[in-house]
């Protein structure tokens, strides 16, 4: 299991996260497989790209998963 802290922000939109944790090669290729159902939020699947992340929150894609904290 992998964390993502947010260091002060509020939020991170998913498509950003998956880019920036590495589960993406860019951010196109992170809005594809949201759209395509592929990435699910606290055990939702979620189609919106840039839907807003929160500390707590847990999100998986493929096999990796990750926990967002403040």
């Amino acid at each position: 299991m992998n964390k993502f802290s947010l260091e002060g922000r509020p939020h991170i939109e998913l498509c950003d996260l998956l880019k920036i944790m590495g589960f993406c090669p860019s951010g196109g290729v992170a809005k594809k497989l949201i759209a395509d159902g592929n990435v699910t939020v606290d055990g939702k699947v979620e189609y919106r790209k840039r839907c807003k992340i929160r500390s707590g929150q847990v999100v998986v894609f493929d096999e990796n998963q990750v926990t967002v904290a403040e």
